[in-house]
């Protein structure tokens, strides 16, 4: 499929700056106005945050559990003499960092991912039409105005991070460029339908516990690789028998931390990732549901869609891989896997994609067309 290009100039169309010119007005594109809740995405989102919250206590008090039962006594075996007292972390302390580090994720985690891609809030003067457009939506869809940035890239797509209040839509110029107008209207219906649901807020600190995670489970790695080449060149040879079991328990102790530590970061990075992949599907159905609510057009969405997955396998390798900066389950559409190449960090044979089939959702949205017709 290749739809016409819209004399949009600059990724522009034709309306003026403040829609007045737009004859359809809020609603008159068929869509049925305030979005209808979405039992089935609640439920996730509730048992989503819980485990948000709850898996960084149980992250802590696993390690607070090893050092007691390993830990200690191993520190006991190495200075030969016993160890009394145990670890203990405040609760009350602890809250107050876990939910501390999730408010400053919900706040400031936006405008991280922004940066991480290079997309640009815009002014209504650099892009009226667009402006308009997405004005005119959110007034069927009843949510407040968000803010728009633009990323410059041949790849088409479309995110938002926030939430309705404080929420912005992004877009790249080569989507402005491809879509038609009914087309277009649908992708942004489709992100105003994030921001109404606050989806993508809990999808931005839900991937806290993942970063943190990953990067302790590195750092461990690199231990055990960084003492396996020290003991491969020879290194820490000898002295006298207090030297050589110096040594040898100094390697037990780094060797067995850092195993446990590897071990334990390992689990729960699979576990919260998981949790994040599984609401990143589901919330582009509910998406996709308030679209056609908003525009009234599920063969819009769908149109869209189907060009922005016949267009990827044209997208420079490049532009896939700037594109991605930790947002990839945002996107109206997934990335390919070439923009990772061999250093895809979560493998698609162990956990679900980030989206659901794009033919599964165009499906869906051509029985939503036959139900409206």
């Amino acid at each position: 499929m290749s739809p016409s290009v819209p004399s949009f100039g600059s990724a522009e169309r034709s309306a003026s700056a403040d829609g007045a010119s737009d004859s359809r007005g809020p609603g008159a594109s068929g869509g049925s106005g305030r979005l209808g809740s979405d039992r089935g995405l609640r439920i996730r989102m509730l048992v989503a945050t819980a485990l948000v919250v709850a898996l960084p206590f149980a992250f802590v008090y696993a390690f607070v559990f090893l050092i007691n039962a390993v830990g200690l006594p191993l520190l006991e075996w190495a200075n030969e003499r016993p160890y009394t007292g145990e670890v203990y972390v405040d609760p009350v302390f602890l809250a107050v960092v876990v939910f501390g580090g999730l408010a400053v994720q919900y706040r400031y985690g936006p405008r991280t991912v922004l940066r991480s891609v290079g997309a640009r809030r815009v002014s209504a003067d650099e892009y009226p039409e667009l402006r308009a457009a997405v004005t005119r939506l959110a007034a069927q869809a009843d949510v407040p105005v968000p803010d728009i940035a633009v990323k410059r890239t041949e790849l088409p797509n479309a995110f938002a991070v926030g939430t309705s209040g404080d929420g912005t839509v992004v877009v790249t110029t080569e989507l402005l460029d491809r879509l038609d107008d009914e087309e277009l209207d649908a992708v942004l219906a489709h992100e105003l339908s994030h921001l109404a649901n606050r989806d993508a807020s809990l999808m931005t600190v839900a991937w806290v516990l993942p970063t943190v995670t990953y990067y302790v489970a590195a750092l461990a790695f690199y231990v055990l690789y960084g003492l396996f080449k020290l003991l491969q060149f020879g290194g820490g040879g000898g002295g006298g028998d207090r030297d050589g079991r110096a040594l040898a328990v100094g390697l037990v102790v780094i060797t067995v931390s850092a195993l446990l530590t590897l071990t334990v970061s390992a689990m729960f990075w699979v576990g919260s990732v998981l949790i994040h992949r599984v609401l990143s599907r589901y919330r582009e159905y509910a998406a996709d549901r308030g679209a056609a609510e908003i525009t009234g057009s599920p063969a819009a969405l769908a149109s869209a869609l189907r060009t922005v997955d016949e267009v990827m396998p044209e997208v420079p390798d490049s532009d896939l891989r700037e594109l991605d900066g930790g947002a990839e389950a945002l996107y109206l559409a997934p990335l390919e896997a070439r923009a990772f190449g061999d250093k895809e960090l979560v493998s698609t044979d162990v956990f679900p994609e980030t989206h659901p089939p794009t033919r599964e959702r165009i499906a869906r949205l051509r029985e939503l067309a036959g139900e409206e017709a």
